[in-house]
């Protein structure tokens, strides 16, 4: 079975208290969350309240199973029960029926607050002693009913509040009380009467709280407070009044138990705490309050533990439990030792007290006097402070200074010297006083005035000039110092060595070493003048520069200039070498139009009477376009068809010729780019001249012409010659077969005649050449003739033996013509040409002929001499 929810209703304020009563009881609506099989009740189970008050009954119900609303209410008090009738029965202190808006009976103190749903709440106002008892609500359903007992306790008097405490209070620390009352009833609060001392330790003004709950009724007051020593002890009190100002029904009161240490305070005699060096001092330490009881009570001087009691040491302490008596410390004869803090403290179980400080001061006049110096010792020139120091009280307001035993103008504690000299280097005194008089001289003190090294210098031991690499002796020396020099230090860079104080070997003295000094040392240092070595040295950093310093093309300007940082002596001269071939003198070396053979690597040497410098090679490099273009063949001595030939195109060029071009004799290009032109196999075709073309970024230039020759092998020339066989014997037999059918012409028109029939035919004249007149020592052969150098034109000429007339030795026949020549000879030359491409139409190519022209000639072979030959010879060319 679950539990209704509860809520509570605040009473609101109506004219009459008994309307305002009922209203404030509205608290609880219970919302039943499932159906049950009994009736449910949830209220106080007995309620308190005192005579002429209210009581207040929050209640909250529920139906069994849902099935209906309460229809009948009746609140019996001291009821009983009725066996015959089977019926309860008693006084009727309420009753109602048919809700809502059923009739109800009511003896005019009784309200019932609540509904026909859930909420059972009544008020009864105001209530008697004889409404103690028990009460009983009766309720109906349609089909059910159920009797619920709550019980009343009337007091003849209002009851008294409870005040719950915490378990220990201590100092400082916040604490709640509570003071509350299980009664409920509307105009009655619970208030708390509480010290005047006390108001400023709450944390908040304490409020009346009253609770109504189906659980339980009740009045509340809480108030919470830092509670502080001086409450301990102190009453406070809770009151139930029906107002804040009405008089009090019923009160609780309880007393602060406020732990807290121990508080304490000091009584002194004499009051200011002030004496005179050799007085009596009384102090009392009284303990105001202690919670828990006082452990133990000492005293304390300057924060150290000193004396207990009457000067009893600190182990003779006070018995546990005594009683909270005061402490005396009594100082007889006090000295000025006796000056400083006084305190008092003692101890219980939660820590230690003190007291206030007691600052006792014994006056005394000023002690001998003593000299202070800081710093010390004092370098000259730095401020220097000198200080009086004499123990006493009241502090001294006047001081004397001495120095060497002689006065000085000062009056003041401190004796400042912004700038010490060793002038103010002695001994100092003082003497202090105060309003009971001057003191006496202490013991004097020493003013060390010290200083660095005076008159420092450096002396060259050398004979000069000095050269670099030399050997060089420095001595450093001083005037004075205080204290004493104990070493000294060097600014000369390189490798030194000391020879004995003061004393610097540089051995290997560098060209830059420039100025040098030292420096005497004491707890300073003081420097020498810097000196300057004048170390002599060759020229350094010499250097080419080229101007221009961009690329340099041939036929530009070009100037060479020699410079160099440094040379001591400054007096030089500057010579000149080109690839470790010495040119000539002077500062620059200028080229007005500079050429490719003038590159090379370029140093300039600069001497002075210490030596000589050389400065890096610099490359000159002149950049101009291919020149000495040429064609080199590489092959055997005699180039024969068949084999490898290899033309490569040769150039001086800088940057080197990026790309290359061929040429034939006919100038054709013949779109090869490469530097090298490889022929393989070589053909007798390839006869001829050849030229390139070299190209850099900068131009281009070409070769002369080289000229190929290729020879026919064996076996081209067997074929040909069996070749030149063939077309001579066709042209016999041409001869023989058109002689006989041009008998009948004359001989002096046959060559006419065969010149026009050619032209109409395929015979024309290709070109006149002169021939050369046999020999007639020589013997006639048969042969082939190549002249490879004359256009790669071959030659086939067929001679035949001559055979001599038979006649007589000496006649003119034997050495002319014979008769029948014109009549029976007929020379016939042919050229044969290979075709181009183009110069012929339907004729096609088998094949591969030679591009030269062949020329075959076909002697008579008849008895008797030759006819002289002609001085000009036609050629007659068969055209396919």
């Amino acid at each position: 079975m679950s539990m209704a929810k509860q809520h509570t209703i605040q009473p609101k304020l109506l004219p009459r208290p008994s309307t305002m009563c009922l209203l404030w009881l509205l608290l609880l609506e219970t919302s039943v969350s499932f159906a049950s099989l009994d009736w449910f009740f949830e209220h106080p189970r007995t309620l308190y309240s005192w005579k002429g008050a209210c009581v207040w009954i929050p209640c909250s119900y529920r139906i069994p199973r849902l099935q209906g609303t309460l229809e009948n209410l009746t609140l019996y008090h001291n009821y009983t029960y009725n066996q015959t009738q089977k019926e309860y029965m008693g006084t009727i202190l309420y009753q109602v029926s048919s809700f809502p808006r059923g009739r109800s009976i009511s003896n005019g103190r009784v309200q019932f607050l609540g509904d026909n749903k859930s909420n059972c709440t009544l008020s009864i106002q105001p209530v008697t002693v004889q409404d103690s008892g028990v009460l009983g609500l009766r309720m109906r359903t349609i089909s059910d009913k159920w009797l619920e007992n709550i019980y009343l306790n009337i007091s003849e008097s209002a009851p008294m509040p409870r005040i719950q405490l915490p378990a220990e209070m201590q100092e400082s620390q916040q604490v709640t009380l509570i003071c509350s009352l299980d009664v409920a009833c509307w105009g009655y609060q619970l208030h708390w009467a509480l010290p005047d001392t006390l108001y400023s330790s709450l944390e908040r003004e304490p409020v009346p709280v009253t609770s109504l709950t189906p659980k339980a009724v009740s009045m509340e007051n809480k108030v919470q407070f830092r509670p502080q020593w001086m409450h301990h002890g102190k009453k406070l009190t809770c009151q139930l009044r029906e107002s804040q100002e009405g008089p009090a029904l019923s009160e609780a009161t309880v007393s602060l138990d406020v732990k807290h240490k121990p508080k304490l305070e000091v009584e002194v005699s004499p009051r200011d705490a002030v004496v005179m060096k050799g007085e009596t001092v009384t102090m009392t330490c009284h303990v105001l309050s202690s919670n828990p009881e006082l452990l133990s009570l000492w005293w304390l001087k300057d924060g150290q533990e000193k004396l207990r009691g009457t000067d009893r040491p600190r182990g003779q302490e006070r018995p546990r439990g005594q009683e909270q008596g005061p402490i005396m410390l009594t100082l007889w004869k006090v000295t000025k030792e006796k000056s400083g803090k006084y305190v008092c403290q003692a101890s219980n179980t939660l820590g230690v007290g003190k007291s206030k400080e007691v600052n006792l001061q014994v006056h005394y006049a000023p002690e001998p006097s003593q000299v202070r110096i800081q710093p010390s010792p004092a370098r000259e020139n730095s401020p220097v402070v000198l200080t009086c120091v004499s123990q006493a009280n009241p502090p001294p307001t006047n001081y004397i200074w001495y120095h060497n035993q002689l006065e000085v103008v000062g009056t003041a504690q401190a004796l400042r010297i912004p700038m010490v000299l060793l002038s103010h280097a002695g001994n100092y005194s003082c003497v202090a006083e105060n309003s009971l008089g001057p003191g006496q001289v202490g013991q004097e003190a020493q003013l060390d005035v010290q200083y660095a090294p005076k008159d420092v210098a450096m002396v060259i031991k050398n004979p000069t000039p000095i050269r670099e690499g030399d050997t060089v002796i420095l001595s450093c020396s001083y005037n004075s110092s205080n204290p004493v020099v104990t070493r000294y230090e060097w600014n000369a860079p390189g490798s030194s060595e000391y020879l004995s104080s003061g004393v610097l070997k540089i051995q290997g003295v560098a060209w830059n070493l420039g100025s040098v000094s030292c420096a005497a040392c004491n707890q300073w240092c003081s420097w020498a003048p810097f000196v300057s070595l004048n170390v002599h040295y060759i020229p350094r950093d010499v250097k080419v520069t080229v101007m221009p310093d961009s690329e340099i093309h041939s036929g530009h300007r070009v100037i060479l200039s020699c410079g160099f940082s440094s040379s001591r002596p400054a007096k030089v001269h500057f010579s000149w070498r080109k690839d470790g071939v010495l040119l000539r003198g002077g500062r620059e070396l200028s080229f007005n139009a500079i050429t490719p053979e003038d590159s090379g690597s370029y140093a300039c040497l600069v001497n002075n009477s210490v030596g000589q410098a050389v400065s890096e090679a610099r490359m000159l490099q002149v950049l101009y376009a291919p020149r000495r273009v040429r064609v080199s063949i590489r092959s055997k001595e005699r180039v024969t068809e068949g084999e490898q030939v290899v033309l490569t195109c040769e150039s001086d060029a800088n940057p080197p010729a990026s790309h290359y071009a061929w040429f034939d004799q006919n100038n054709q290009d013949l779109l090869h780019y490469d530097q090298t032109l490889r022929l393989e196999p070589v053909a007798v075709e390839h006869s001829g001249a050849y030229w390139c073309k070299g190209v850099n970024r900068l131009g281009s230039n070409h070769s002369s012409a080289s000229t190929l020759t290729v020879y026919y092998s064996s076996k081209t020339i067997g074929r040909r010659a069996a070749l030149g066989l063939g077309v001579c014997l066709a042209v016999a037999l041409l001869a023989i077969g058109g002689h006989k059918l041009v008998q009948s012409w004359k001989r002096t028109q046959s060559q006419q005649r065969l010149q026009e029939t050619s032209s109409g035919q395929s015979f024309f004249v290709r070109k006149k050449k002169v021939r050369r007149p046999p020999v007639e020592e020589a013997p006639q052969f048969l042969g082939c003739y190549n002249p490879v150098m004359e256009d790669a034109t071959s030659y086939a000429v067929l001679r035949f033996p001559d055979t001599t007339r038979t006649g007589d030795a000496g006649t003119s026949q034997a050495q002319g013509p014979s008769p029948d020549w014109d009549k029976d000879t007929v020379v016939t030359y042919s050229v044969v040409k290979k075709r181009q491409v183009g110069d012929y139409e339907n004729v096609p190519r088998e094949v591969p002929e030679d591009e030269g022209l062949h020329y075959s000639e076909l002697v008579h072979f008849g008895v008797g001499e030759r006819a002289p030959a002609q001085q000009e010879v036609e050629y007659v060319t068969l055209k396919h």
